[in-house]
Formats: structure tokens, C-alpha cells, sequence
């Protein structure tokens, strides 16, 4: 007995060890050695880039009429910062403008029966609906429900004031515009059980407000309405005043750019951008005042770092612009097209400074999309692994000195996990106007999803975190610089990565086609079975075309060129063998269903789509950013009308242009489209959209 307990208690013992040991995948290597990467690591301030939020656009403060016609101040705070930080290339650039809607009071007050303010301009700025006119008027306050047009009919609207829970914008046209209310009040939420005390940016009168049938708008917080809705219901006479003076400005649109020089002048680039207006009224701290001052920071430690030597300088020059979303970021680089073709890739920070927990979020890398394949996808997710995998305590670090492996967080910000999130390509922000078919930088976006306060005037700098700041300069600082830097040696590793990950991601896709297959019936099989494999053969492709454009980074074409060949097998193998895969599963499938297997019988059009490859002409990229445009314009309409196509048959024609790449052919184009989006497109009207570019002179066949 006492030998087989002793035995028992050896192997017990013995398992203990070997659990312990059993420690998962380490997930901290990076493409800078551990010495760089701490000096990147202990170098960046959350808190820097936090107080960058709060000078900028902490709160929702009063644009000064001054600003208008001189220099706004955000650009004049992000510019000072530049020079004091003594970046190379500080400027701020001016492009001609337009108007834009301007208040400066809006007060709405109860007169009788007794006398109290319901909204104001100067204690919320998002009080006062935007393209709300002058106005002074004495009046009755009218309920309306969700202000639909039974509601508005039955409601004796004309020359009152309309309450609503419904959206400004309609009500205000409905009611205002057509039958003669005065103004509207909104006590709309989009997240009233969350945060009653949260009302949105929004406005009357188009995006930039002004129009001479505007009246007026003002919001109340639901929990600041709840007493206004039930007396109104109950059938009180209340009667207000609302005074508002505003006007439209004329104004000038400022990018501030600066950059940290590489050791080769004639090198290419990296750009990091971000959006420091959204029109000029709102003012987010997170949207996007926090992707400001993130790149801010990113340039301040990297100068910081080069100048000091703790960094060696790269060969590639690193370049930062800020402006206003779209409307800026677009006439700069449409004004620089010529170092748009240096430019590597570009790294786009929106929405990056939310508390995660406090937002339930995660911080996301939308990549790029087929068209535009690229290893920053990769690059970017390598850090992203890095700052998520170590900052958390796993089971198997439990008994160890060190329980989070790279604790990274801020003196003042939070200490809790880095939730991330590397995700499918998503636009609506300043990459897309480098993923833009006439400038075709590939361009990815790092934001924080959700965000309970998005668009809202909840949107303040106690929202954002200093510890999130610090995590997000150190990822775009060091991905910028692993490409600025990159040797041949390095290349090779990031073509390993990519192939790692390309692996990962052909598996995804792999079992999409497989549940397409499992959920298939006797009539969707064939489709079903065509969509399995596009989906493999898709992101193959992809892939691919990714590993190459790492040849970019390459001295030695040759030894680089030979192991990105490597690489390029490994994928082709995976796919090979998933391909295989599907193929026998649909057999599977048509067994269980009692039907025939599948064979793919190509139809005439598909056959001609197989023998056509679109290639682009240099108009597309001629006069820059959406120059393109005027020409698929100066096609005739009647040519035009011939050649139909819309949304409803292709899911974004957008991507179509990016996808002609001179060795893609029309069914290929169409496999991307559909491994990229939920609904199939036409392969007909694909053919038409690429008809009118050809006409357009923008394509070749």
C-alpha cells in the first residue's frame, strides 16, 4: 500500500510539473527587437497625447468668430505643437473652403404658466440643431409623438412649436417646411436607457446647415424632457420663447503636416493621418480629437527617440497630416500627387483614445481591402498582438513574477486589458482617400468600435483613456517605423508573418464555404458550391498579391524575391488542399441531400467574363485623388443608359476599380466582390460598370 501510494504521489507530482509547463504560444515577439521596442514602449505618454484631447477638443466650447476668418484653433494648437517639437517640414497648408453654419446664442425658455430654461446653446453647443436660423418668437409648445405624418395632421402644428421623439430632420421638413410650424423640439436618443442624458449632433438643412427655408431646432435630454413630454400629454398649455443668432461663415480649409526625415531623400514613405475637424461645430474628444492627438504623439516620440539616438534614423522618411475628415485630407493629396507615388501605406487613426471598458469595446485594425493587398495589414496586427497578448494575465503566468508579460499602461489610465480586434475592411474615414482608385496608397484604419457616445454630446475627453492613448502610439510608432526601417532581412520576416497569418485567413474562408455547403438544399447547391470555392480562390489571390507587395521593401530582389517565392508556395499549398477539401464535402452534402455532385458548367457570359482582364490607363491616376470622376462623367448619358448598373447589382463599384489590376479577369473580379460582401453582384452589371470606364478611357481590355 505504501509503495503504490508513493507511486501515486510521484506521478501526481510529475503531471504537476509537466501542466506547469505547458505554457501556451508566447505572442510577444515583434518585427523591432526587444531593445527598440522598449525604448518605443517607455517613450510614449498616454498622458501627453490626453492632454493633446483636452486643449483640442475636450469639451464642446464655442467657436470664436475670429477663427473663422483667421486659423482655427485646433490647427493653431497642433501646429504650435509641431514647431515646439521641432519636427522637420511644419506647415500649415490652406485650401480654398466654403460656409459653414455659425451660433453664437440659442436660448429656449417656458414663459407661461411659469418661467424656466428648457435648452440652451451656452450650456450644451448640441442643444441648438445645427442650420437653426435667427430667430425670436413667442409661441405654443404642441406634442407629436414620433411626428409622423398622421400624427402631424391630427396636430394643429401651424405658427407652434412641435415636441417630438421622432428625427429632427423630418419632423423639422414635415412640420416646418410644409405645414407651417415655427421650430421643432427633439428629446430623441439613440441610447436612452443607456445614457439619458446624452443628445446627438445633428441638425436641420443638410449636412453643413444654412438654406432659406430652415426655421429652427432644439434638443432636450430624454431625462430633462421626461417632465415636458407628460405635461404636454396630459394637455398643458405651455407657451416659450426661443431666441437663436447664427449665420453662415465663409472659412478656409487648414492641414498641418510635418515629417521625420529618412536618411534617403529619394526613398518612399509612410503617412499617418487623422481627421481634426468633422465639420466645425461638433467637437468630438474621441471623434476624432483623439486620433489628433495619437499621431501627435507618435511624431513627438519617434523625433524624440531619432534625435536623441536611441532610435537609429531610418531610411525612409515618416510623414503626418492633419485636417478636416475628407474635405481636407482630399485637396492635400490630390496637391501632392507626385509623393503620393512614394508612398508606401497609410496609417489612419479615427475614434483610437475610448476607454475600452468603459465603452464595451474593442480596438479595432480594419484592413485593407483585396484591392488594395498590403503587408501593413500585417505589420499592424503584429503590434496589435504584441500590446493585446501582453497585457493580460494568463492561467499559465499565475504562479510567475511577472503575471501580464508587458504590463503597458499609463500613470493615470486605466490597467486592463488590451481587447483588439483585427478585422475586414471598412471605409468612412480619411484612408479611403488614399485606398482612392487615383491614388491607390493602401491605407488601413485603427478605431475603437463600439463607442457609446459616437456622435453625441457625450463625446468629452472623460471618455478616453490615457493607458489606450500610450497603447496606440506605441502600435502606429512602431509599425511606422518597422516599415520606414526595413532591410531585406526584415522584409523576409514580415513575408513569413504574412504568410502565417494568410494561412489563418484562407482557413476562415475555407469554413464559410464549408457552412455554405452544410446549409445548401437541392436547388442552392451548385451556387452554394461555386461560392465555396470563390471564397478560397478569392482570398488565394489576395494572399498573393500581399506577399508581393513586400518586394517594395527589397535591395536584394533577388534573395528577397526567392523567399517571398517560398512563402507564396505555402499559400498556394493550403489553398490547394482546401480546394480538395471542398470538393469532397459537397460530395458529402449531395449524398445527404440525394442528388447529383456538383459540376460547375460555366455560362456564355462567364466564359467571356474568364477571357477578358481589364487593365487601368494612366487617366486614372492623372489628376489624383476622384480625378477619375470627370471623365466616367464625360461618357454620354445616352451611353451611359445603356449600360446600366446600380448598388442593388454591385455591391461597391469602388472596389471594382481597385481590383483591375491587369491580371484579374472579369469572373475573378466578380469572385473577390463576392468573398468581400453578403450579397452577390451581378457578373452583367459588372461588365457594364467596366463597359463605361472603358468608354471613360480609364480601362483597356
Amino acid at each position: 500500500m505504501r509503495a503504490r501510494t508513493a507511486l501515486v504521489l510521484f506521478c501526481l507530482g510529475f503531471l504537476a510539473v509537466a501542466v506547469q509547463a505547458q505554457v501556451s504560444a508566447w505572442y510577444q515577439w515583434t518585427f523591432l527587437d526587444s531593445a527598440l521596442m522598449d525604448e518605443i514602449v517607455g517613450e510614449a505618454s498616454g498622458e501627453t497625447a490626453w492632454n493633446t484631447i483636452r486643449e483640442t477638443g475636450g469639451d464642446n466650447k464655442d467657436r470664436l468668430p475670429e477663427e473663422y476668418a483667421d486659423t482655427f484653433y485646433e490647427s493653431s494648437y497642433i501646429y504650435d505643437q509641431v514647431k515646439r517639437y521641432g519636427l522637420a517640414g511644419g506647415d500649415l497648408v490652406r485650401f480654398p473652403g466654403n460656409q459653414t453654419w455659425d451660433a453664437s446664442k440659442g436660448e429656449l425658455w417656458e414663459v407661461r404658466p411659469g418661467r424656466r430654461k428648457l435648452a440652451s446653446y451656452q450650456d450644451q453647443r448640441a442643444m441648438l440643431a445645427r442650420g437653426s436660423v435667427t430667430t425670436d418668437v413667442t409661441t405654443q409648445l404642441v406634442w407629436v409623438g414620433q411626428g409622423t405624418p398622421d400624427e402631424l395632421e391630427r396636430a394643429d402644428v401651424v405658427g407652434k412649436i412641435v415636441v417630438t421623439e421622432g428625427p429632427i430632420s423630418r419632423v423639422h421638413r414635415d412640420a416646418c417646411q410644409e405645414l407651417g410650424a415655427e421650430g421643432v423640439v427633439s428629446i430623441s436618443n439613440g441610447r436612452p436607457n443607456f445614457d439619458p442624458l446624452q443628445i446627438p449632433w445633428s441638425g436641420i438643412g443638410g449636412r453643413m446647415g444654412g438654406g432659406g427655408e430652415n426655421k429652427f431646432g432644439f434638443f432636450i435630454p430624454p431625462r430633462e424632457a421626461e417632465s415636458l413630454k407628460a405635461r404636454l400629454m396630459a394637455g398643458e398649455v405651455l407657451t416659450v420663447n426661443a431666441k437663436i443668432e447664427a449665420e453662415m461663415r465663409d472659412y478656409d480649409l487648414q492641414d498641418i503636416v510635418a515629417h521625420i526625415p529618412g536618411t534617403d531623400p529619394d526613398a518612399d514613405e509612410v503617412i499617418l493621418s487623422a481627421h481634426l475637424f468633422e465639420g466645425y461645430t461638433k467637437q468630438g474628444a474621441n471623434d476624432n480629437k483623439s486620433g489628433s492627438a495619437a499621431i501627435l504623439e507618435v511624431a513627438r516620440m519617434l523625433h524624440t527617440l531619432i534625435d536623441e539616438g536611441r532610435l537609429p534614423r531610418p531610411r525612409r522618411t515618416i510623414r503626418f497630416l492633419w485636417g478636416p475628415e475628407f474635405s481636407g485630407t482630399g485637396p492635400w493629396v490630390k496637391a501632392n500627387k507626385d509623393l503620393m507615388e512614394k508612398t508606401l501605406c497609410n496609417i489612419n487613426m479615427d475614434m483610437v483614445g475610448e476607454w475600452l471598458s468603459l465603452n464595451q469595446a474593442f480596438m479595432c485594425l480594419m484592413r485593407t481591402s483585396y484591392g488594395n493587398p498590403h503587408y501593413i495589414n500585417d505589420v499592424m496586427e503584429n503590434y496589435y498582438r504584441f500590446v493585446g497578448e501582453s497585457n493580460r494575465e494568463r492561467i499559465q503566468n499565475r504562479s510567475g513574477f511577472f503575471k501580464v508579460p508587458q504590463r503597458i499602461v499609463a500613470p493615470s489610465g486605466s490597467d486592463e486589458p488590451f481587447y483588439y480586434s483585427i478585422e475586414t475592411h471598412y471605409g468612412a474615414s480619411d484612408h479611403m482617400v488614399f485606398n482612392d482608385w487615383g491614388v491607390q496608397v493602401p491605407g488601413i484604419m485603427m478605431i475603437v468600435w463600439p463607442d457609446r457616445w459616437y456622435h453625441t454630446s457625450g463625446d468629452r475627453v472623460d471618455k478616453a483613456d490615457p493607458t489606450q492613448l500610450k497603447r496606440v502610439a506605441i502600435i502606429g510608432a512602431a509599425a511606422a517605423y518597422t516599415i520606414a526601417a526595413a532591410d531585406d532581412f526584415t522584409a523576409m520576416r514580415i513575408a513569413g508573418e504574412t504568410a502565417s497569418n494568410g494561412t489563418r485567413r484562407l482557413g476562415h474562408q475555407f469554413i464559410l464555404g464549408l457552412e455554405q455547403l452544410n446549409n445548401a438544399t437541392v436547388d442552392t447547391l451548385p451556387e452554394a458550391y461555386r461560392m465555396a470555392r470563390a471564397y478560397v480562390e478569392a482570398s488565394q489571390r489576395n494572399e498573393l498579391d500581399t506577399l508581393d507587395s513586400i518586394m517594395e521593401l527589397a535591395d536584394d530582389e533577388a534573395a528577397v524575391g526567392a523567399h517571398v517565392g517560398q512563402m507564396k508556395s505555402t499559400i498556394d499549398a493550403v489553398a490547394t488542399a482546401h480546394l480538395s477539401a471542398i470538393d469532397a464535402h459537397m460530395n458529402v452534402v449531395a449524398d445527404r441531400l440525394g442528388t447529383e455532385p456538383v459540376t460547375i458548367v460555366l455560362t456564355d457570359l462567364e466564359q467571356r467574363a474568364m477571357t477578358v482582364v481589364p487593365s487601368q490607363t494612366a487617366l486614372v491616376k492623372a489628376n489624383g485623388y476622384r480625378g477619375y470622376q470627370e471623365f466616367i462623367m464625360a461618357v454620354p448619358a445616352e451611353e451611359r443608359a445603356k449600360l446600366p448598373y446600380s448598388r442593388q447589382d454591385v455591391a461597391n463599384t469602388g472596389e471594382v476599380q481597385l481590383l483591375i489590376d491587369g491580371t484579374m479577369n472579369v469572373y475573378q473580379i466578380k469572385q473577390a466582390l463576392d468573398a468581400q460582401n453578403r450579397r452577390p453582384s451581378d457578373l452583367q452589371a459588372i461588365f457594364n460598370f467596366l463597359e463605361v470606364l472603358k468608354l471613360a478611357g480609364l480601362v483597356e481590355f
